[in-house]
């Protein structure tokens, strides 16, 4: 599988513009992404039916060696690229750090109408609340009920050695 859904930040921006001429809504998830489970692909189904265009930031892997520790990702940044790529439903993929302003850069050069949350937040403690309202755009949370966590999981496969 090629990389043709992936783009730049600031290449992706220039393309959204685009869309946007055509009066295309977009909405945006971001996460790590580090091995996929049902509970992503019910997050990003669900999120692409909140607007035409679906936007996937993956956390870079050195956001998610930082945060998660020394032994992850457990699939590194152009795996999950390809893996989020194959979803129909994704339009659009882009990396970012972070550390450096946590996902609110990606929203402020983006602006999507759209962020869209797991169950795990509500729109009340979605962090970036205050950035989404600042462009006028909204909080969406999808994905049905929540399941484990991906460390979760990797801590029970590793128990099982």
């Amino acid at each position: 599988m090629s990389l043709t859904k992936f783009y730049t930040l600031e290449k992706l921006e220039t393309v959204l513009k685009d869309e946007r001429k055509k009066n295309k809504k977009i909405a945006l998830a971001d996460g790590g992404f580090d091995l996929v489970h049902i509970g992503h692909t019910r997050c990003l189904k669900e999120a692409k039916k909140t607007a035409d265009i679906l936007v996937v930031a993956l956390h870079a892997d050195t956001s998610l060696k930082k945060s998660k520790g020394h032994k992850r990702p457990i699939l590194v940044e152009k795996e999950r690229i390809r893996i989020i790529a194959a979803f129909e439903y994704v339009d659009y993929i882009t990396v970012f750090e972070k550390n450096t302003g946590s996902v609110n850069n990606v929203l402020l050069t983006l602006e999507p109408d759209v962020l869209c949350r797991g169950p795990d937040y509500t729109v009340g403690t979605a962090q970036e609340r205050e950035t989404v309202k600042s462009y006028g755009g909204k909080i969406a949370i999808v994905g049905g009920d929540k399941i484990k966590n991906i460390s979760e999981i990797i801590k029970e496969v590793r128990g099982k050695r």
